[in-house]
């Protein structure tokens, strides 16, 4: 009873936080002026020496900041990049990428980021996608960029140019050098910057196909980072925000870093995320906020527990993925009192924020939007006879479709193709347009929250799959099997299987010690925690998981190779046989009688 009051009091406090400061959640007119370079030339007059970035051993001052900006703006200007522009950028996090997009974003150019992982063809496509009139790129990218160039639209000399390092290729320009002799006051033009101009690509994950460049406009990321900032971090220029995450991606750059710069705070940028460093780092930075995604907080929740767990100043933390599975004992472990769970892609037109701090739920949503009954086995939405989305009870999962209207616009990607396959059309009623999420979630109790109803995520609808006449989330199964003492992450997913409808549930874990993980252990896990349509038939036992740049697990691959040893890369596979309790090794002989559509499945 006591604790239940003091939720509620804590909910009642937030409720009038965000009621007083409603016109967070207001967008204006796509033609007001406004923009984040206006925002860090506020900041930096206000108070030129607070630090806004610290990058190693380097503190870059909000003044200084600026003027780099400043100087990159104007170069890019002399080449004759002008509003409208797109130029894409392939670097590692630092503080002159940063920059280089603030730089942009004065002039009303666009920023095309692309993943500092990509290589080859997949390079090419993403560079390519956003049409691009120059590029900028790190020294970490002269090779990758060298083995392509001859693929890419940009004339050597002319059109590349080298943001930090010390010997630039007599291909590209030194930026740094170039940008250093331009004058560093405040361009008279980002003034007239509005809110309808695109600012950024961000490409889709990539998980299940070719990355797709998403068109963001300054509204939408303003008003995504600005109301995360002082609605879900609560932030303050004194606040110290931890950004580990690549900012080629929408979580480390919107509501990470740039969420940092809109509210004058100071970034601690890393090149990457470490588990075994990270908590010293962040003693060692005195930072208060962290940008996370749910896969590094599993990865932190994996390594052993230390009387340090909790001393650090981090209160507050902000991000997407966390997992019910670990949410509670992640806040209980690090002492962590406030946590905003968010949800919503790049390219959507929707969101949810979890901005009453409750347990295991995405939170709330302020737009139009419909859960909608769908068919996991034949891929579907279904429709009513009437020709209408069929809505699924509270409760149950359903698609999620965002209305697309004038206030909550689906700005689309590069391809217009692409852009149109993402709307469902006539959901409510003639002629209306949605944007297909293409996640399943369903509405949850989270207890009193004065009307707001809470949801919670349950999976892609690619990756949901039906067996035994029942659908079956790949992210529980995957929860359940990582609650086993030895195992450090494990990827659910289905694959078919010859003369059985629908698909079975196979899962690649990597233990905690390949050696010494107890199969009997494992099946007797599995069998007491999950029921009998949603127990994996397969088990693929891996020396790496493979994961996305942005630390997502990757189910393609291990979907198309299935329980086949000669796509398995020397893994071990094993098979619970039907009837069976107990996983065994896949032998050859077996495999015949799954291929020949024999095993009973």
């Amino acid at each position: 009873m006591i604790r239940t009051l003091a939720d509620n009091w804590r909910t009642l406090r937030d409720l009038i936080f965000l009621k007083r400061n409603q016109a967070i959640f207001t967008q204006p007119p796509l033609e007001t002026k406004d923009c984040y370079a206006r925002h860090v030339e506020a900041h930096a007059s206000r108070d030129p020496d607070h630090a806004c970035v610290e990058f190693e051993d380097r503190i870059v001052g909000y003044g200084e900041f600026n003027d780099l900006a400043n100087r990159i703006a104007r170069r890019f200007e002399a080449c004759g990049l002008k509003q409208g522009d797109v130029v894409a950028v392939d670097m590692e996090n630092s503080p002159e990428l940063l920059a280089v997009f603030i730089a942009l974003n004065k002039l009303g150019a666009a920023a095309s980021f692309t993943n500092t992982n990509l290589r080859g063809y997949q390079l090419v496509h993403c560079i390519k996608a956003g049409e691009p009139k120059f590029c900028v790129f790190g020294e970490e990218h002269i090779d990758a960029l060298e083995e392509v160039k001859s693929e890419l639209p940009f004339c050597e000399g002319a059109d590349y140019f080298m943001l930090g390092g010390a010997e630039t290729p007599n291909w590209a320009e030194n930026l740094g050098e170039s940008a250093s002799t331009m004058a560093s006051d405040n361009l008279p033009g980002t003034a007239e910057v509005t809110l309808g101009r695109t600012c950024m690509h961000l490409f889709t994950s990539g998980t299940t196909g070719f990355p797709k460049a998403a068109l963001v406009s300054n509204r939408r990321a303003l008003f995504t980072s600005r109301g995360l900032a002082f609605a879900g971090y609560r932030a303050t220029p004194e606040d110290r925000f931890f950004v580990t995450l690549p900012l080629y991606h929408g979580t480390g750059l919107l509501t990470g870093a740039l969420a940092a710069l809109v509210s004058g705070a100071t970034v601690i940028l890393r090149r990457r995320f470490s588990a075994t460093q990270f908590w010293h780092e962040v003693r060692e930075s005195r930072a208060t906020c962290l940008t996370y995604i749910g896969e590094i907080l599993r990865y932190l929740m994996n390594q052993p527990e230390s009387p340090d767990d909790r001393n650090h100043r981090l209160q507050r933390i902000l991000g997407n993925g966390l997992r019910p599975d670990i949410f509670k004992e992640f806040r209980q472990r690090f002492g962590i009192k406030r946590i905003t769970e968010f949800y919503g892609a790049s390219e959507g037109n929707g969101s949810f924020l979890n901005l009453l701090n409750k347990d295991c739920t995405i939170g709330f949503s302020l737009g139009e939007f419909v859960l909608g009954a769908f068919d996991v086995d034949e891929n579907e939405i279904l429709r009513d006879d009437s020709g209408r989305v069929v809505p699924v009870e509270p409760g149950e999962a359903g698609l999620l479709l965002t209305k697309i209207t004038d206030d909550a616009r689906f700005e689309g990607y590069t391809d217009a193709e692409a852009t149109e396959g993402k709307i469902v059309r006539d959901v409510a009623e003639a002629g209306d347009a949605w944007f297909n999420s293409g996640d399943l979630i369903r509405e949850i109790d989270v207890g009193w929250t004065a009307g707001l109803k809470h949801y919670q995520f349950i999976d892609r609808t690619g990756d949901t799959y039906r067996w035994k006449s029942e659908n079956v989330s790949t992210n529980e199964v995957g929860e359940i099997l990582n609650t086993h003492p030895q195992i450090e992450i494990a990827n659910a997913f289905g694959v078919k299987v010859p003369g059985a409808e629908g698909r079975a549930g196979m899962a690649a874990i990597k233990p905690v010690d390949s050696e010494t993980l107890d199969l009997a252990s494992l099946s007797s896990h599995v069998t007491e925690s999950l029921p009998a349509y949603a127990r994996p038939v397969f088990i693929r036992v891996l020396a790496e998981m493979d994961v996305t740049g942005t630390f997502k697990l990757r189910k393609t691959e291990y979907r198309e190779a299935g329980f086949d040893p000669s796509k398995a890369r020397g893994d071990d596979l094993y098979v619970r046989k039907p009837g069976s309790d107990a996983y065994e090794p896949l032998t050859s002989e077996y495999l015949r009688v799954i291929q020949a559509g024999e095993a009973g499945f």
